[in-house]
């Protein structure tokens, strides 16, 4: 299973940022690998300019192309999710998406601006081919705080939301057969046994 966490924060270090981090901690925990794409280090004037030959946004897409599994995340700003996030979905195809199952994170100042996972940013994801998007976890300031040393800390509640979202991802997208050959190895026909 490939999975990509989208950071749409256009700050190196956020509350957003901090919530695909617990992503991907926990996925580590289950065994599952992961990849992180900032957009913030992507070419600005490629992503403005749409320019989709440029070999950061030729990368990227391709990164997300590859990817069984998106975990978007972004803070919320004027109700919407980040500028620099819409710029970047806007250089997808319009099956960017296809077939893969998103995960959207948010944060915002308030829980005033929850209904943006909702009502700006699932329907772009939509939009784009998504299989499943799976419920939005939208964190406020106080839930993703800042500790003394300077470091961001996701609160009990947001951790319990984001351990059940991976746990729905890893079920969801594990496919059966994986799941059973993990467990038991195949057994010949000829070797089964069976008494009348």
């Amino acid at each position: 299973m490939a999975v990509l966490l989208i950071a749409g924060s256009p700050t190196e270090r956020s509350r957003s940022a901090a919530l695909l981090d617990a992503v991907a901690q926990r996925l580590q925990f289950r065994g599952v690998q992961s990849e992180k794409l900032l957009i913030r280090d992507l070419s600005p004037q490629a992503l403005i300019l749409a320019d989709f030959g440029h070999p950061t946004i030729s990368q990227a897409v391709g990164r997300v192309a590859k990817a069984d599994v998106v975990v978007v995340a972004t803070p919320v700003y004027k109700a919407a999710y980040s500028g620099v996030l819409k710029v970047f979905l806007d250089l997808l195809p319009q099956t960017g998406l296809q077939g893969k199952t998103v995960l959207p994170l948010a944060t915002g100042g308030s829980p005033n601006h929850m209904l943006a996972l909702d009502y700006a940013l699932r329907p772009v994801l939509q939009s784009l081919g998504a299989k499943h998007i799976l419920p939005g976890i939208y964190a406020t300031d106080a839930q993703v705080a800042v500790t003394e040393s300077g470091a961001y800390e996701v609160s009990a509640e947001i951790g319990l939301r984001l351990d059940e979202a991976v746990d729905t991802l890893i079920r969801d997208v594990l496919p059966a057969a994986e799941v059973h050959t993990k467990r038991f190895a195949p057994v010949h026909f000829s070797q089964v046994r069976c008494s009348v």
